[in-house]
């Protein structure tokens, strides 16, 4: 993995070494309205990170692409992750604290993140998957691109009734600088 530069924004593959000043940004409680829960601990979280930081599960069938997100030279605001399987398809997700919501940051963030898991990861699907009432997330997804997913691709997901499941066949983008 690499880091990822954008206008604004500099993704860093996460590591342990994360969990400390990602902690008070995951315990916003605003980003749990739909769904989770924040983490228990700095421990916790630290545990967390070094079974991401193996960048692979534990069968080997998935690989495991996380990014902390940083304001240009300055705080943690969130992270980007995605889960490739071998199949050239990635499901994604994103999580920013609410102080930094509608100001484009997870658009910037996601958009460098599907760039770089097309580019350099040979991906050419995607998915999401997000609470019905969760807004914010569908048009930020929207923005992207994503659509709801076929009968046939959503027969194939395990997404609950109160889900729903967003698909993107990848487009270029433009490169991030």
């Amino acid at each position: 993995m690499r880091v990822i530069e954008t206008r604004r924004l500099t993704l860093e593959p996460l590591t342990v070494s994360h969990a400390e000043e990602m902690f008070p940004v995951l315990s916003d409680p605003a980003i749990y309205e739909f769904e989770n829960q924040p983490p228990g601990s700095v421990a916790a979280l630290s545990a967390r990170y070094q079974r991401l930081e193996t960048r692979v599960s534990p069968d080997g069938t998935e690989r495991w692409l996380n990014w902390a997100i940083r304001k240009r030279g300055g705080q943690l605001i969130g992270y980007v992750q995605a889960t490739l399987s071998s199949n050239g398809r990635a499901a994604i997700a994103y999580e920013l604290s609410s102080e930094f919501w509608r100001q484009g940051f997870g658009l910037e963030a996601t958009q460098a993140m599907i760039t770089e898991l097309t580019e350099e990861h040979a991906v050419c699907e995607l998915t999401a998957v997000l609470k019905r009432n969760n807004f914010r997330s569908l048009g930020l997804l929207e923005r992207l691109g994503f659509v709801p997913a076929s009968a046939e691709l959503l027969a194939q997901s395990q997404v609950d009734p109160d889900e729903v499941l967003m698909h993107l066949s990848c487009l270029p983008f433009a490169t991030h600088s």
